[in-house]
């Protein structure tokens, strides 16, 4: 794994920590590249690289009033929303590559007992990553700190599975969504370990567009589950695929970031690049 992409990561995300904390008095270049020992020349070259956009661009992402700006105006479903991207352009959305088929009881009966899975470390945008994967698609993807942290959330999960370190074709498709190469993606598969509820849960995640937000309340009315606020919260902080899963774009209904596995500060990370993104696009 590269050492600077993860460094790079590591000042960024110090950087975006001091922006969430400070965007009210929307800090100068030079204040926030003195946070990560920089020069302002260095700091927003490296901001750049990473976003796409300027730092100060990048401010106006993180704000709170941005993400209450993207959570007005609904006037389509998450359903309709992705049924009206297509896939063309910015509506590449890896979400729409992404299909759940939930284990069988045999398959994770005794905590994975008869399950192979095959897992890897690898660099993204937001840090380092595990990707693991059984012969049916990812079933689990997480960042880390440490790799025995990465390998420990593995196998928290699948106690008594058969684990192979290794790289395989499933991995390396679902790694594209990273590098936004849709080239080589014709569908990514999750073979996910969930009750009923947390599937259809996870799936209505699946149907939110890039660069949307939306909040747990109105999940809770995509699946037809009004009073069922507080159990989709939870299903969804129990999601065990990163990014490809996005429980990142759900907030709370005052804008606010709210929870993230993760972590808030790569949660507002990853919201801000997704906004980046489709800016770029446009």
């Amino acid at each position: 794994m590269s050492e600077t992409q993860d460094l790079n990561y590591l000042r960024i995300a110090k950087a975006i920590e001091y922006i969430r904390a400070n965007f009210r008095t929307q800090p100068a270049l030079e204040e926030i590249a003195a946070q990560v020992h920089l020069s302002p020349f260095h700091f927003q070259r490296l901001f750049t690289d990473w976003a796409g956009v300027s730092p100060k661009k990048f401010m106006q992402f993180l704000s709170l009033e941005y993400a209450k700006q993207l959570l007005k105006g609904k006037e389509a479903t998450l359903f309709e929303a992705a049924e009206q991207t297509g896939l063309s352009g910015t509506g590449r959305l890896h979400d729409l590559f992404v299909k759940i088929e939930g284990m069988t009881p045999g398959e994770f009966k005794n905590g994975g007992e008869n399950l192979e899975i095959k897992y890897s470390f690898a660099d993204s945008p937001f840090g380092q990553i595990i990707v693991a994967s059984t012969s049916k698609g990812i079933c689990h993807l997480a960042f880390f700190t440490t790799l025995h942290e990465g390998e420990t959330s593995l196998k928290a999960r699948f106690p008594n599975a058969n684990y192979k370190q290794m790289v395989d074709s499933i991995q390396q498709e679902a790694l594209c969504v990273f590098r936004q190469d849709w080239s080589r993606i014709s569908q990514v598969k999750l073979h996910l370990q969930g009750t009923a509820f947390q599937l259809k849960v996870w799936d209505a995640l699946l149907k939110i567009p890039l660069g949307k937000l939306t909040t747990y309340g109105s999940i809770a009315s995509e699946i037809e589950k009004p009073k069922a606020s507080r159990a989709i919260g939870t299903a969804i902080g129990s999601n065990p695929v990163a990014f490809l899963i996005p429980c990142h774009r759900v907030i709370q209904s005052s804008g606010n970031i709210g929870g993230y596995m993760w972590g808030p500060t790569r949660k507002s990370a990853i919201i801000a690049w997704e906004a980046a993104t489709i800016h770029r696009d446009h």
